[in-house]
């Protein structure tokens, strides 16, 4: 198996993974960050129907999490909504979703975008030595979490991305008590959130 660096043909395509329940300004950022600051051609944000992390969370049906993320990119041709995970089998593991990505597109090279906060658990991710097989990672900071393993890793990046402190459970909290999200989503988002009444009370 060729190791990431040795792999040098096609796009090199990052790939953000989540909920997106809802999207929002602080992802966009990042995304928008990481392809156009880093040698990333693209971002692909992976919208997750079930993450084997947050089973038990309310989330939206995944065509509107995808709709949302439509909407919030429209015009970015850095930018791109995946919906790969639908069709796989639930709950979705990374590993599992970048080798159907590798054989969708051989001549791309993925890499795997998450958070510091959740490096730390990366060797216990199903297949993780798989992955850091043949991926590289690039790590961004978030605000208060310090590096740990397996920072050190040849495969593994910092990147230093701007801190955002934006959540998507602090969004769905202020549609409930009526709150303004006004910036912290895109207008596009807002008036969808607002016209389908998600998380109304």
């Amino acid at each position: 198996m060729s190791s990431p660096a040795s792999v040098s043909n096609g796009r090199k395509v990052g790939l953000l993974f989540g909920s997106f329940n809802p999207i929002h300004t602080g992802h966009l950022i990042l995304a928008n960050f990481l392809a156009t600051h880093t040698d990333l051609q693209e971002v692909w944000l992976v919208v997750s129907p079930q993450s084997p992390f947050k089973i038990g969370q309310e989330l939206l049906p995944e065509q509107d999490r995808l709709r949302l993320v439509e909407l919030a990119i429209a015009g970015n041709d850095k930018l791109r909504a995946l919906d790969i995970e639908f069709s796989m089998p639930k709950p979705s593991y990374t590993v599992d979703t970048l080798s159907e990505l590798r054989s969708r597109y051989p001549h791309f090279r993925f890499v795997l975008l998450m958070g510091e906060d959740n490096l730390p658990g990366l060797p216990t991710w199903k297949h993780a030595d798989q992955i850091l097989a043949e991926h590289e990672v690039y790590v961004y900071p978030r605000p208060g979490i310090d590096a740990s393993e397996p920072k050190d890793h040849p495969v593994v990046r910092m990147v230093k991305a701007p801190l955002l402190d934006i959540s998507a459970t602090f969004v769905r909290d202020c549609v409930r008590t009526g709150k303004s999200i006004r910036y912290l989503v895109p207008e596009a988002v807002e008036q969808q959130i607002q016209a389908a009444g998600y998380w109304k009370m």
